[in-house]
């Protein structure tokens, strides 16, 4: 994940900044959306967006031009909706490439879509689908916050495919060959970092009780 300044084609930059702008125009509506109807909630959105914030900082090297770290935006997406995240995440992702080298502007677009968009996304419906079908709120929790790590990584894999071509198998083996070598550090990572949102989420039930009923999310699922 965060694909570094300059590494990506400029007609594949700009390919990935046109599919993600929707995302994040439909974000922008979704955060007034909630800041409008949820004002007590200011805090929460922040908070979610300080885990991402430190989670993804902390990067391990990984494929060359690229590196491994924990993403942080299941528990936005589990408390806000895919949409708000996107929001969430784009903004990490620019004050990360402005503040710490952590990816790029020309990559931006890219980074946005895998970590902001594809992540959130999959960690939501996972997490819907596990509470509709009875699973407590920890394992939900849990399951969407390490496989929207992973679906962040596979489609970063699938973009460096695309962009890199292996000379003899093509994008299968290249994605083949990028998200194997991802594999080796992001599945510890991720399920590190779906332990971690778990106890993250106790701590906002505790503390955070009237902000999270608010949102509806002590009232419809059982508890963790």
């Amino acid at each position: 994940m965060h694909i570094m300044e300059g590494f990506l084609p400029p007609a594949h930059t700009a390919i990935w900044y046109g599919v993600s702008l929707p995302f994040v125009a439909a974000g922008v509506v979704a955060v007034r959306k909630t800041l409008r109807e949820h004002p007590e909630t200011r805090l929460l959105l922040g908070a979610s967006g300080a885990f991402a914030f430190v989670l993804s900082a902390l990067k391990i090297p990984s494929v060359t031009g690229s590196c491994s770290h924990p993403t942080g935006v299941g528990l936005g997406a589990v408390l806000f909706g895919p949409s708000v995240m996107t929001v969430l995440g784009g903004i990490v992702l620019l004050f990360q490439a402005l503040l710490l080298a952590h990816g790029g502007l020309t990559t931006l677009g890219a980074n946005i879509f895998s970590m902001a968009v594809v992540g959130p996304w999959v960690a939501w419906g996972i997490y819907r689908g596990g509470t509709a079908v009875g699973l407590s709120r920890g394992v939900a929790v849990f399951l969407a916050a390490s496989l929207g790590d992973m679906a962040t990584y596979c489609m970063t894999s699938v973009q460096l495919a695309l962009a890199f071509p292996d000379a003899v198998s093509g994008i299968v083996g290249s994605l083949v060959k990028f998200g194997g070598i991802f594999a080796l550090t992001q599945i510890p990572l991720a399920i590190t970092e779906g332990l971690l949102t778990v106890a993250v989420m106790r701590i906002l039930e505790h503390y955070s009780r009237p902000d999270l009923a608010s949102l509806r999310l002590l009232a419809k699922e059982k508890a963790v």
